[in-house]
C-alpha cells in the first residue's frame, strides 16, 4: 500500500476514529508497517506475515464503522496531553479540562452523602451496627440486603433487578405522574444505555426486504448513532430547530419519515428530553405532537428522560411521555412506550456505578417475554448501581434523620447547575461569531460558531471536519476538551461544539475566559 493510499484511508470519515485510535496505541512506524505489508487492505486478505485470524478487513463491519464522538480522537489526545504534563512537558496550560462528557464527579461535584452511606452499608454490612449511620440509611440498606441472595450485594439478582427496588421505582413513577405503574413493567439496567440498547435490539428485523430504521433527533447523543450502526439499523435523522430553542417541528418529522421510507422501514422514534447535546426542555405541546405523530406513523416510542431532574430555565417544565400519553386517552394511551432514567445525571452524578431503569408499557406480552429473555442473557445489572437507583427513587422523607441534609445537598447541586447553565450561555453569546440558545436543562451547551474560510480550507486539506480542526486547536492551546458538533449531527454548513456546564464555578469561569481568548486569537490567525 502506498503512503498516499494509507493517508486516504486514515482520512476516510468512516474509519477516521478507528485509525486515530490505532495510531495512538501503536508506534506510527508499526502502524505504517502493518498497513504497507497488507496484501490488499480493502479486499479482506490477511494483513502482514502474522496472518491474524481477525483484522480490520474481516471483523464485524458494523463495529468498524460505529463512532462514539464523546470518547473519540479528541479524548485520546487529551489523555496523551495529561500524560505529557505529568512528565513535565511544557504547555501553555497546567491541566486538561475534560468538558467533553457529562461526568459530574470527575468535574468536582461531591457525592450525595445519603447515597454513599447506603452504598457503604450494603457493601460492608458490619457497619449496620455503627452509630455514625442514621437509622433511615440502615433501614434502606437492610431492605436491599434482604432482597439479595445470601444477604450480599456480591450475589446475582434476578435479571430485571431486585424486586423491592423495582417496586420502589414503580412507586416513584406513580408519584411523579399521578398514574399507576406496575413494577413488572420496570427493568433495572446498568445505566440507561443498556436499557436503550435492549429495546433497540428488539427492532432489528428486515421487513419486506427493507432494513429497519429509527428516527433520532439531530443533533443527537452519539449512543444512538453508534448503537444503530452496530445493529445495522438505518439512522433516520430529524433536525431540531435551532431558531426555536432546539424545538421539535412536526413538518420536519414528516419530511424525515417520508424520505426514509424510500430506503428503509422506520419502526421507532427516539426523543431526548431534556435534550443532549442541545439542553432544551420540550414543551407539553411538543410532547403531544410527537405522540400523535408516532401513533399516525405506527412508531414505537423511546423516551430518553435521564435529565428529568435537570430543568433550570424559568417557565420550563419536564413532562414525561408516559404522563402525557396517558392523559391523551385512547388510542394514544395504548401506544407502546419505553422510557429511560439513570443515576448518572440529575443531582446524583453517579456515572461510574451504572444504575438506571427502563419502564415499558403496552408491549405485546410475547414481545415482553422475549425482552426478558434477552435481558436474562446479561445476567443482572450491577447491584451497587441498583442500590443507587433505589436511593434516587426512595429518598429520605420528611421526619427521617437524613431528610434535611439530603434536601440541602440536592438543592445545592441543582441551584449551582442552574447558575452555571446561565453563565455558559451568556458567555458564549458575548463572544464574536458565536451564538448559544439558553441551556434550559440537562448538562450541556451546544453553541454555533462561525469559522474563517482559511480555517475551513486548512481543515479540508488535513482531511478533517472544520469544527474538529477547531476543537483540536483549542485542546492543544488551552487544554480544554470539547466535542465537535459533527459528532452529534448538525445542519450542513453550520459548525457547533458541545461542552458540559459541569466544571465547578471557579474552574468554569476560568475555562470560559480561556475559551474566549483562544477564539479571538483563532479568528485573528485565520482571517
Amino acid at each position: 500500500m502506498s503512503l498516499q493510499r494509507l493517508n486516504k484511508f486514515v482520512r476516510c470519515s468512516a474509519n477516521y476514529n478507528v485509525c486515530r485510535y490505532v495510531k495512538s496505541q501503536l508506534e506510527f512506524s508499526q502502524f505504517l508497517r502493518l498497513s504497507v505489508n497488507s496484501k490488499n487492505f480493502s479486499t479482506g486478505q490477511n494483513m502482514s506475515s502474522n496472518q491474524k485470524v481477525l483484522n480490520l478487513d474481516n471483523m464485524n463491519p458494523n463495529v468498524r464503522i460505529m463512532e462514539y464522538a464523546v470518547r473519540g480522537p479528541l479524548l485520546i489526545r487529551a489523555t496523551e496531553i495529561e500524560n505529557e504534563l505529568k512528565k513535565g512537558v511544557e504547555k501553555p496550560f497546567k491541566e486538561v479540562l475534560k468538558a467533553n462528557i457529562g461526568d459530574c464527579h470527575a468535574m468536582g461535584q461531591k457525592p450525595i452523602t445519603f447515597i454513599r452511606q447506603v452504598l457503604a452499608l450494603v457493601s460492608q454490612p458490619e457497619l449496620l451496627d455503627d452509630d455514625r449511620y442514621p437509622e433511615d440509611v440502615k433501614k434502606r440498606a437492610r431492605t436491599i440486603l434482604d432482597g439479595c441472595r445470601g444477604g450480599s450485594v456480591g450475589s446475582y439478582t434476578d435479571s430485571p433487578g431486585i424486586e423491592v427496588i423495582r417496586k420502589h421505582v414503580a412507586q416513584y413513577i406513580e408519584r411523579r405522574d399521578g398514574i399507576p405503574c406496575d413494577y413488572l413493567n420496570v427493568l433495572l439496567c446498568a445505566g440507561a444505555s443498556d436499557g436503550i440498547k435492549a429495546i433497540l435490539r428488539l427492532l432489528v428485523a428486515d421487513i419486506d426486504g427493507k432494513k429497519p430504521g429509527v428516527l433520532i433527533p439531530i443533533p443527537q447523543y452519539p449512543l444512538y448513532s453508534a448503537t444503530l450502526a452496530e445493529f445495522n439499523v438505518k439512522q433516520v435523522g430529524y433536525f431540531l430547530d435551532e431558531n426555536k430553542n432546539w424545538g421539535l417541528d412536526v413538518n420536519e418529522l414528516e419530511r424525515s419519515i417520508t424520505e426514509a421510507r424510500k430506503h428503509c422501514n422506520p419502526r421507532a422514534i427516539v426523543v431526548i428530553n431534556p435534550g443532549n447535546p442541545t439542553g432544551q426542555v420540550l414543551t407539553k405541546e411538543n410532547v403531544v405532537d410527537v405522540i400523535k405523530f408516532a401513533y399516525k406513523e405506527k412508531l414505537f416510542l423511546l423516551a430518553d428522560e435521564v435529565y428529568q431532574d435537570n430543568v433550570y430555565a424559568e417557565g420550563s417544565t419536564f413532562y414525561s411521555f408516559k404522563k402525557v400519553l396517558t392523559e391523551l386517552g385512547s388510542p394514544y394511551s395504548e401506544m407502546e412506550l419505553a422510557s429511560f432514567m439513570s443515576c448518572s445525571k440529575g443531582y446524583m452524578g453517579e456515572c461510574g456505578l451504572r444504575g438506571g431503569y427502563t419502564e415499558v408499557i403496552n408491549l405485546d406480552p410475547e414481545v415482553k417475554a422475549m425482552l426478558l429473555k434477552s435481558v436474562s442473557a446479561m445476567l443482572c445489572p450491577t447491584v451497587l448501581g441498583q442500590t443507587v437507583m433505589d436511593c434516587v427513587v426512595n429518598p429520605p422523607q420528611p421526619g427521617e434523620p437524613s431528610y434535611e441534609s439530603f434536601q440541602e445537598e440536592k438543592n445545592s447541586v441543582l441551584k449551582s447547575l442552574a447558575e452555571r447553565a446561565k453563565l455558559v450561555a451568556d458567555t458564549f453569546n458575548s463572544i464574536p461569531g458565536m451564538s448559544c440558545n439558553p441551556v434550559q436543562g440537562a448538562m450541556y451547551a451546544f453553541p454555533q460558531f462561525k469559522l474563517p474560510e482559511r480555517a475551513i480550507k486548512e481543515a479540508t486539506n488535513q482531511g478533517i471536519e472544520p469544527n474538529a480542526f477547531y476543537a483540536f486547536q483549542l485542546l492543544e492551546n488551552t487544554g480544554i476538551c470539547i466535542v465537535p458538533g459533527s459528532g452529534f449531527g448538525q445542519v450542513e454548513g453550520t459548525y457547533h461544539f458541545r461542552t458540559t456546564i459541569l466544571p465547578q464555578p471557579d474552574k468554569l469561569k476560568n475555562m470560559l475566559d480561556n475559551f474566549k481568548d483562544f477564539h479571538l486569537k483563532f479568528l485573528e490567525q485565520w482571517k
